[in-house]
């Protein structure tokens, strides 16, 4: 015979537990006349069936067709109310559960039209409070058959809800840089808690608070990890041309190339430059191309049997010939000038120059 369970509680609650199942293992046999206690902060669902069912708040309480009326219902007691019935119940932790950190990963995408490639990817984070409103539907949600439900259990779920929520927030906001995400934070964090709290009310839960460090743009972006960002055609191809633009940085020759038509060394960065528009190294950049430059210089004149130190420091190979380094050149002059490392005078100059000679090999 099984065995019957007449006084049930859970006393122990680890820091991150949500819900613990009575028994452990499958279900468990109750009557009418058992007694359950149900601490502070605690709730206790008795699911059968598919159904989780009567809900007791805190406090000792004898099972009896008063306090759990739709089970009742449900099991078809025996009037005698001592007929044994399986049900399982759940001991749900109703404390609310702060600085619960989050972070963007992955990170978010901002897009940012006529800068760089388009868009910047954001990376931040903050702390949430969160704990569970709706017991009943909680756990129907989220601990059914399992013995335990812990913090870590969910966070996945509770992180992509919140990146979900903020992106779109942002989009709707207009912000199309790091600086305008900042400006607004202090409002989006207001509008985070009232979304957040419609979506997360359907789930059984409620976020109290919701704080944000001040978000910035990832760098080091690799070329293969944008192409998982972008879904705009222009943005495939711009970045297409860019890789071009690496790789040129990378050859001796065609870098020289364009050191020539008036860009210097920078190919091989105007990746993260146009992922990260609003960084503010471009002294540090100069002091690097200028180097890189000298460097250069001093192999191929070595190379060539020549002296290195009689090289004339502003000497260039010839520019770029094929369409494909053309559009690169034109590419990165684009984003050199976005962030601010040639004056408008003479990007327009250079713009000028080499779409015409586009124009001419087209």
């Amino acid at each position: 015979m099984a065995r019957i369970i007449d006084v049930v509680d859970h006393t122990f609650v680890s820091a991150d537990e949500l819900v613990w199942k009575e028994p452990q293992r499958g279900q468990g046999d109750f009557r009418m006349g058992s007694q359950v206690i149900v601490s502070e902060s605690q709730a206790a669902v008795f699911f059968r069936a598919g159904q989780a069912l009567d809900v007791l708040r805190p406090g000792r309480h004898t099972l009896s067709t008063a306090n759990l009326p739709i089970l009742s219902n449900l099991i078809g007691l025996a009037t005698s109310g001592r007929t044994p019935f399986t049900a399982e119940l759940y001991f749900v932790n109703m404390r609310d559960m702060p600085q619960v950190g989050w972070g963007t990963n992955p990170p978010i995408v901002l897009e940012t039209p006529g800068r760089g490639l388009g868009v910047v990817l954001l990376i931040g984070h903050g702390v949430i409070d969160i704990g569970v409103d709706d017991p009943g539907r909680f756990v129907k949600q989220y601990a059914v058959n399992l013995p335990v439900v812990r913090l870590s259990d969910i966070k996945d779920r509770i992180q992509a809800m919140l990146l979900a929520e903020i992106a779109e927030l942002l989009m709707k906001s207009g912000a199309q840089s790091v600086g305008d995400v900042n400006r607004i934070l202090s409002d989006l964090k207001g509008a985070m808690l009232v979304k957040l709290n419609e979506k997360f009310q359907a789930l059984g839960m409620r976020i109290k608070a919701f704080e944000a460090v001040p978000f910035r743009a990832k760098e080091n972006v690799t070329i293969d990890e944008l192409r998982d960002y972008l879904t705009d055609f222009d943005a495939f191809e711009r970045l297409r041309r860019l890789e071009i633009a690496e790789k040129a940085a990378s050859n001796e020759g065609m870098g020289g190339a364009l050191a020539g038509a008036g860009i210097g060394l920078g190919v091989g960065q105007t990746l993260g430059a146009a992922m990260n528009p609003d960084m503010n190294a471009l002294q540090q950049q100069l002091a690097q191309q200028q180097m890189m430059m000298q460097q250069l210089m001093m192999k191929m004149m070595q190379e060539r049997g020549g002296d290195a130190s009689a090289a004339p420091p502003t000497a260039a190979p010839p520019a770029p010939q094929t369409k494909a380094e053309i559009q690169a050149l034109i590419d990165a002059l684009d984003v050199r000038f976005a962030n601010g490392e040639i004056s408008e005078a003479a990007y327009n100059r250079l713009i000028e120059k080499w779409q015409q000679r586009l124009q001419e090999l087209a």
